[in-house]
């Protein structure tokens, strides 16, 4: 099982995460999204796309553009689709 924590709180926990360039890309269903508010910053990745950010927010803290996901990836990514990622201190571990 992997989790992704952030101030003692799980955000995200899964068996089924997507393992790419070393980041685990959490499922839909396996997201707690009431710590994640829409960030409007965006990036592009060459051969995933735009990929879009959350603020992780837990107990008035927020750590912005903390998670990321491709809600409309290009045909090489269609497997990390409305996926979750983290990074900024957000710990994943297994």
């Amino acid at each position: 099982m992997v989790k992704a924590i952030w101030n003692g709180v799980v955000i995200a926990e899964s068996n089924q995460t997507q393992m790419v360039e070393g980041n685990h890309y959490f499922p839909p269903n396996s997201i707690n999204r009431e710590y994640l508010q829409p960030n409007s910053s965006t990036t592009v990745c060459p051969w995933k796309g735009v990929a879009s950010y959350y603020d992780v927010v837990v107990n008035g803290e927020r750590n912005k553009g903390a998670a990321w996901y491709y809600p409309q990836p290009k045909s090489a990514a269609q497997a990390i689709k409305d996926h979750v990622a983290f990074w900024r201190g957000v710990k994943v571990e297994s």
